[in-house]
């Protein structure tokens, strides 16, 4: 069990040496990038696409797949949600 926790200590110092992130750090960041490409997907976006681009993608998503149109409610939050997270990485960018 001690060697276990040696070497696990000894490959996340390796780790921070190589990449300059702790191991963790590179789970979080592969996550929050497949959490990206997921709200990329749903509105229909590329990689850097503008404020401007996003927000147009979003009013275009929300007018198919609302309620009153035969949508779910489900789907409008998705879509929001997104828009939000899209936003929110863009630099220098406020939402609206």
């Amino acid at each position: 069990m001690i060697k276990f926790i040696v070497l696990l200590a000894l490959a996340s110092v390796a780790c921070r040496m190589l990449a300059g992130k702790w191991p963790w750090e590179l789970l979080r960041a592969a996550s929050a990038s497949a959490d990206e490409a997921q709200a990329r997907a749903v509105l229909g976006v590329r990689r850097g696409a503008s404020a401007e681009e996003i927000l147009e993608a979003h009013r275009r998503v929300i007018a198919d797949v609302h309620p009153d149109r035969g949508g779910s409610v489900e789907r409008v939050h998705e879509a929001n949600a997104a828009k939000d997270l899209l936003l929110a990485r863009l630099p220098g960018t406020k939402q609206p």
